[in-house]
């Protein structure tokens, strides 16, 4: 396997650079083929470097300023090329980093990398994906929180990145697509997802609609990847992420509340383990911004190491995938088309 250069935004997210150098040390316990380009202050940057034995993996890159959790967008593209996830997505956009990787202010880094890599050809508004964990494996959901609304164009261009990205991480030729409403009949729904159902039922934009899909339907699997606005994917994520959160502690309180409970957890105990590993969001970290001329890995801002280590393995892989070529090739083909929401009939 050849050598891939990530760029780490190392000052991004509630716990950085602490939880930041503790997930690439995890990482490099089973990858030894990746460099790092790390951005951030230096003087907080080399001790950490230093102690968790990165630095014949690392490359550090000072920046003075940091964009903070709750900045505005517009306040982060003020301070512009001395921050450190700034710096971060210019070694993506200049060729020194084949992907890049922040926990930071989630609005920033959307505008910050609009600014700087620009939209792919056939785009509106990029989109942010999720990996989540279904009974039938895992599946692709987007927007969850780049667009607080999407027309039926942005929808359509959504179906299509997101199946070009569920090929390039889940390997599956033809990925199934649909799009989330609140019920399967085709009357039922919003404007603009009632003219995205029609376009993607009516015209051929070579992914394999299902159609609507159920809020219920995610977890099941029902398809490979849902399509839908940033508000209803981000509300949707959080609540899951929530909910996980609640039946883990519901289950630890009462695996521990007596002691024949405690026997009995003992003797599940490896079944435990597997349910809380499928449990935990850390494991399905790290979301990506479709439709941008590079490759930007967005991980949560409260994650812990586990969790920025799986958010680095997925830039990794997305680096050595053509998945760049499967969407601009996706898009050029719905532009061909001239598709728009108020031709539909």
């Amino acid at each position: 396997m050849s050598s891939i250069t990530l760029s780490i935004d190392a000052m991004g997210g509630d716990a950085a650079p602490e939880v930041v150098m503790e997930g690439l040390e995890l990482f490099c316990r089973n990858r030894s083929d990746v460099h790092f380009l790390l951005h951030g202050q230096q003087e907080r940057m080399a001790p950490l470097v230093q102690a968790h034995k990165l630095t014949g993996q690392c490359s550090l890159i000072d920046h003075p300023d940091v964009v903070s959790m709750s900045a505005k967008p517009s306040s982060a593209l003020r301070k512009g090329k001395t921050t450190s996830m700034w710096g971060m997505i210019d070694s993506v956009k200049q060729g020194d980093a084949a992907a890049g990787v922040s926990a930071g202010n989630t609005g920033a880094l959307m505008a910050m990398a609009m600014m700087s890599l620009r939209k792919m050809s056939g785009v509106h508004r990029p989109a942010m994906t999720a990996l989540w964990p279904t009974l039938k494996g895992r599946s692709v959901v987007l927007d969850v929180g780049a667009n607080l609304d999407a027309d039926a164009d942005q929808l359509v261009e959504f179906a299509v990145m997101g199946e070009s990205y569920a090929r390039a991480v889940f390997g599956i030729e033809r990925p199934t697509v649909g799009l989330l409403n609140i019920g399967a009949e085709d009357e039922k729904g919003r404007d603009a997802v009632k003219f995205a159902g029609e376009i993607m039922r009516t015209r051929d934009i070579g992914v394999d609609f299902k159609g609507y899909v159920e809020g219920n339907d995610i977890s099941m699997g029902v398809v490979d990847v849902i399509v839908t606005d940033g508000f209803t994917g981000n509300v949707a994520l959080k609540t899951a992420e929530g909910t996980a959160r609640l039946v883990s502690r519901y289950i630890r309180e009462a695996l521990t509340s007596s002691l024949l409970s405690k026997a009995g957890a003992a003797l599940a105990s490896s079944g435990l383990r597997e349910l809380k590993t499928k449990l935990n969001p850390s494991s399905v970290n790290g979301g990506v911004l479709l439709g941008l001329n590079g490759v930007i890995v967005k991980s949560h801002g409260g994650t812990d190491a586990e969790g920025y280590a799986t958010a680095v393995k997925l830039a990794a892989d997305l680096a050595n995938s053509h998945y760049m070529e499967e969407v601009s090739s996706g898009l050029k083909r719905v532009s061909q088309l001239g598709i728009a929401p108020e031709t539909v009939e």
